[in-house]
């Protein structure tokens, strides 16, 4: 540890970097310690570590990564205290505002502005849902209007009250965790509403939730404008055909949209795909730069914590091959999607390295039932696989991995289309 050139600024060193400290970073960052790597260190703006767990009260949680049901609370909790037990340095309230060089970020924390040099970089800052303002609603800007996230903060964390009858916006997993909060601050939902034919979440969940919590799920219809003046009072929907629903409110949540939250790899020049928003990663998941790895939600938005967590134990070894000087070949190609198919995650492919769980994520911006995926470079067929479930949007896919050795990665792009697909 050494003063900084710049007044009051501390300049330190680590082994490895990890920033975010959610599920993936948390899990990435035991598992190096777990290894032998000293000099672990997680930071984490947030003033607690855990990430979006911590205000998720619902069981769910530790299913495939910990063999057992959970809340997400007490998920988050047991969390930072593996890596605790393991050694990982965990620092909140400290936002790293920048790269000042290769593996080195400028950090402002609690006790000051400070410098770390890496050996090593994971990036696990999430994703996060689109507000309201990215989604264009129009009307006026009352109170009431939340993402999931700022509505399980202020019910799970701030106590706060909410309101009494509320639209959900969205009809994704999250949607229907988002009635659960506002059934338990005593909330009513009035309806949600989806621009897709129907939900996007799995037939048990949608039935269950329901059952005992009714509302109306208006389907092929927007919410066009939000009216209120002080407080929310309605919202104005448009269905597919063209009528415009009045629906009295004074409580709206937009949920699900996902982005990754990709602004400090994007200022750090890290490439991003085109379709992920996300860092460019191969299978080990390495990004465009040395030694820089990106993992979780930041990758391919959105998968549920626990798979979150796997992919941070998954990236552990690649960073261990790169600190040991075995990180192996540089050369890659891309992998490119057609309609409907929004993205692939990994969307680079190197030799020799397999994804996470031995399968790609697909993403998919229509309901296809059953389709067969083709993989194909040049003219080459490398794999054909029909997939066991239905492409819903809103819910990754798996692809498996197996044709990878098949694949030239001096070679054109590899591209992954549906067999058969015919625009609506």
């Amino acid at each position: 540890m050494s003063a900084g050139a710049d007044l009051g600024r501390v300049d330190r060193e680590v082994e490895v970097l990890v920033v975010g400290a959610g599920p993936s970073g948390l899990a990435a960052a035991t598992a190096l310690a777990q290894a032998g790597v000293g000099g672990v260190e997680v930071v984490e703006r947030e003033q607690h570590a855990g990430g979006i767990p911590r205000h998720c009260v619902h069981l769910g949680y530790g299913i495939r990564d910990l063999h057992r049901m959970m809340t997400g609370p007490a998920y988050a909790k047991l969390g930072v205290k593996h890596a605790a037990d393991a050694g990982v340095s965990i620092r909140t309230g400290v936002s790293v505002t920048g790269w000042s060089g290769p593996l080195t970020f400028d950090l402002t924390a609690p006790t000051g502005l400070e410098r770390i040099q890496a050996r090593a970089v994971v990036l696990a800052t999430g994703a996060r849902e689109r507000p309201r303002a990215a989604r264009l609603v129009a009307g006026s800007r009352p109170r009431g209007v939340f993402t999931t996230g700022e509505l399980q903060q202020a019910v799970y964390l701030k106590n706060q009250s909410i309101g009494h009858r509320a639209v959900i916006v969205g009809a994704e997993h999250v949607s229907f965790s988002a009635v659960l909060t506002l059934a338990h601050a005593g909330v009513q939902v009035a309806a949600m509403v989806t621009e897709f034919p129907r939900h996007q979440t799995l037939a048990a969940v949608r039935f269950g939730i329901r059952a005992r919590h009714p509302f109306s799920l208006l389907t092929d219809s927007r919410v066009a404008r939000i009216i209120g003046r002080g407080r929310v009072e309605a919202v104005e929907v448009v269905t597919g055909a063209g009528r415009r629903i009045r629906i009295p409110c004074d409580t709206v949540v937009f949920t699900g949209n996902w982005i990754p939250d990709h602004e400090l790899a994007r200022r750090g020049g890290v490439e991003l795909d085109s379709g992920t928003k996300g860092p460019a990663v191969s299978p080990d998941l390495r990004t465009s730069l040395p030694g820089v790895f990106a993992v979780g939600n930041l990758t391919h938005p959105v998968l549920t914590a626990d798979l979150a967590a796997l992919d941070g134990r998954y990236v552990a070894a690649a960073v261990l091959r790169h600190l040991e000087g075995r990180q192996g070949s540089g050369d890659s190609v891309s992998l490119r999607v057609e309609q409907p198919l929004r993205w692939v995650s990994p969307n680079r492919l190197r030799a020799p390295s397999s994804p996470a769980r031995q399968s790609f994520q697909l993403w998919s911006d229509e309901f296809v039932a059953r389709p067969t995926i083709k993989v194909v470079q040049g003219n080459r067929l490398l794999h054909s696989q029909r997939l066991r479930r239905d492409l819903v949007p809103q819910r990754p896919s798996r692809l498996d991995s197996t044709w990878c050795e098949s694949a030239d990665v001096a070679g054109p792009a590899v591209v992954i289309r549906i067999n058969g697909y015919q625009p609506n």
